[in-house]
């Protein structure tokens, strides 16, 4: 399994952030027990509000109308769809959150991206620090903290590859930075793309399918996928 290093550093041009959630009130709730609900999250909701008043609605607001009680464990970019548990209680909140601190949860995510992928598989082993120049951008930076994704080729399609990824670490824009830096920017993504891979799709092409960990409380593996929309 090849290890690809890079130093890129390109600072994106800063977008404009302007909320417009998905107009579909409900969530695609796949899971629900005493301990947990498990959503698919669509592409365009953010996970939980930031400080402006616009981004009240969310994948958590709209679960707690339902279930009050809800707990945020961990969070998928706005424009990223795919699966996403909560906790219903502070017990398995705690023991949610452990496992994903010490990386026992396995995600698994699928991208469409630029260009063909010369490689089968492989990690990308960069690390990423915020720029300061573009915040909330991200940046292959010496200096950054620890990140590495592995990557597998699934599919070559007419210039597009579609790769599945499971990221070790959990930085921010991870999986799209590294992928803009190893030349395959994932398509649509409105951060990291040229005007013609923000243009190849009305949505980031970024889907987390998967997810496996244990039952809080059965302390059993449970795994939830989601089929990939693109």
């Amino acid at each position: 399994m090849p290890m690809i290093e890079s130093t890129m550093n390109h600072s994106p041009v800063m977008q404009v952030f302007n909320y417009q959630p998905p107009s579909i009130p409900w969530l695609d709730i796949r899971y629900l027990d005493r301990d947990i609900i498990v959503i698919n999250k669509p592409s365009g909701l953010l996970s939980n509000p930031g400080r402006a008043p616009e981004t009240y609605d969310t994948a958590i607001t709209r679960l707690q109308r339902l279930y009050p009680e809800t707990i945020l464990i961990h969070r998928l970019d706005c424009d990223t769809s795919g699966i996403m548990i909560f906790a219903r209680n502070k017990k398995a909140e705690s023991n949610l959150k452990t496992q994903f601190q010490n990386r026992q949860a396995k995600k698994v995510y699928i991208a469409e991206v630029s260009g063909c992928f010369e490689h089968q598989d492989g990690k990308v082993n960069f690390p990423l620090g915020p720029d300061p120049m573009t915040p909330p951008f991200q940046q292959v930076i010496e200096s950054g903290k620890p990140a590495l994704t592995y990557y597998r080729l699934l599919e070559h399609r007419a210039s597009t590859s579609l790769v599945e990824l499971k990221p070790h670490t959990g930085r921010t824009h991870q999986l799209r930075v590294h992928m803009k830096a190893l030349g395959h920017t994932i398509i649509g993504d409105e951060f990291y793309g040229d005007e013609t891979v923000i243009a190849a799709s009305h949505r980031l092409n970024l889907h987390a399918q998967s997810l496996t960990l244990l039952h809080p409380f059965k302390q059993i593996e449970i795994q939830f996928f989601s089929q990939h929309p693109f």
